[in-house]
């Protein structure tokens, strides 16, 4: 009896622990109203690859939507770091949402009247991802700003990564259940009146407005500061270089999906659904893992483990033709992606100095989501050429031969890393 009482009371102070960072009014207002948008956000996305297969039946096409939607991220991201680090973030973020609300608003009118063509979806993705390659940078930097103690930034961070990835368990499996009854439209709908959340309660935070601080150098002065600094760090270097690598080869496998749901396992919209709910239910268990850890410093660890054992799921789920294994072995997918985005995020975001925050998170955004267009297209296009298992399998190899690289590093990174927040910390209090 008293080892179950025990094992129950180490068990709510971990749950405490790892929820921590909902103490904070600013953070927690954040929470609820992001996480709503974000059901709407994935609830679209599935809506939308699903549309583009229905009407082009080309995973090629599906790829180059993904290209056309995402290039701003690499090519805006960099310009957009500096703009967060010389204006107030909150008002960069309801700026960049209320956008994307207009977006979802005009899709939803042109499948509404029947007249939604291929381009519309090209024109409207490449918005999006200019308003997106703003939105995620300020959004990353901004998590310091609603999260007072810096001790509980690992618990915001590793939040964010279970509130994006309890979305996308909820929005995909839903939107795959609407898609069915009552057809796409109403997934573009539901998306936009769901941007209403996260701009209320941006509007509710009790944060005072941020006066940027008075730049003499130019933009492009700016960013080659931030760029000399991100490339000096061999810690924010290297994880940056392993992130961009996964992006290019192995995150794009989501761009798959729908293929391996209609092609490999002969399903339909709710089988992709499901599919993409089985990838969040891992990712969200890898977040909720990463909250409960005490200490930032563990996770270099967990880094090769987590980016193995996303390849090994990736090469597994080529060889699966069974809709239940393919659903578990997603789930493991899911979660070593998580577990590897979620701790690179982490420590950059302990490391980097916070008055260069907005342009090394906007290099961070960039590596993720900036090389992932590039791998949309390759993936979509090799698909095609050799079909989804074989695809996957390539990806899966590259991914655990990348993990293994960076394992090779890890004493030497853990090191640098110690030594330049020890560094920053005295130079913060010097001044």
């Amino acid at each position: 009896m008293l080892d179950i009482s025990r094992f129950i009371n180490n068990r709510r102070r971990n749950l405490a622990h790892t929820l921590r960072a909902l103490k904070h009014y600013n953070y927690r207002l954040f929470f609820l109203g992001q996480g709503v948008s974000l059901i709407g956000t994935w609830m679209q996305q599935v809506a939308m690859a699903w549309l583009v297969y229905k009407l082009t039946g080309s995973a090629t096409l599906l790829g180059l939507v993904g290209f056309v939607s995402q290039i701003p991220n690499l090519l805006i991201m960099p310009f957009a770091g500096v703009l967060v680090d010389r204006f107030d973030r909150r008002r960069i973020i309801l700026a960049t949402q209320t956008l994307s609300m207009l977006q979802a608003a005009l899709l939803s009118v042109l499948v509404f009247t029947n007249t939604i063509q291929i381009w519309h979806i090209f024109g409207l993705g490449l918005f999006l991802g200019l308003v997106n390659a703003v939105d995620m940078p300020a959004r990353q930097a901004f998590i310091v700003k609603m999260v007072s103690k810096k001790e509980d930034l690992g618990s915001a961070i590793a939040l964010n990564s279970a509130m994006f990835n309890g979305a996308r368990l909820i929005g995909p499996t839903i939107a795959g259940i609407i898609i069915a009854a009552a057809g796409e439209r109403a997934c573009f709908v539901v998306n936009a009146v769901s941007y209403l959340a996260v701009i209320a309660s941006l509007f509710a935070m009790k944060i005072s407005y941020e006066r940027p601080e008075r730049r003499e150098k130019s933009v492009f002065k700016d960013l080659l500061e931030g760029t000399r600094y991100t490339v000096k760090s061999a810690p924010i270097r290297s994880l940056l270089i392993l992130v961009s690598f996964l992006s290019l080869i192995a995150m794009p496998y989501i761009t798959v999906m729908p293929v391996v749901a209609k092609v490999v396992l002969f399903g339909d919209s709710s089988t992709y659904g499901f599919l993409m709910g089985a990838v969040g239910v891992g990712a969200l268990c890898g977040a909720m893992f990463l909250g409960s850890r005490k200490s930032f410093t563990v996770l270099w660890r967990f880094i090769p483990i987590a980016g193995t054992l996303f390849g090994a799921g990736l090469i597994l789920v080529s060889f699966s033709r069974t809709f239940w294994l393919t659903m578990a072995l997603a789930s493991i997918t899911g979660f070593g992606m998580m577990v590897t985005l979620a701790s690179s995020n982490t420590l950059i975001q302990n490391i980097v100095h916070d008055d260069k925050r907005g342009r090394v998170m906007a290099f961070y955004s960039a590596a993720m989501m900036g090389t992932l267009p590039f791998g949309n297209l390759i993936m979509g296009k090799v698909v095609d050429a050799i079909g989804a298992p074989y695809t996957l399998l390539i990806g899966g190899c590259l991914a655990v031969l990348a993990a293994g690289l960076f394992s090779t590093r890890i004493s030497n990174l853990k090191r640098i890393s110690s030594e330049q927040i020890t560094a920053d910390a005295k130079e913060a209090l010097s001044k």
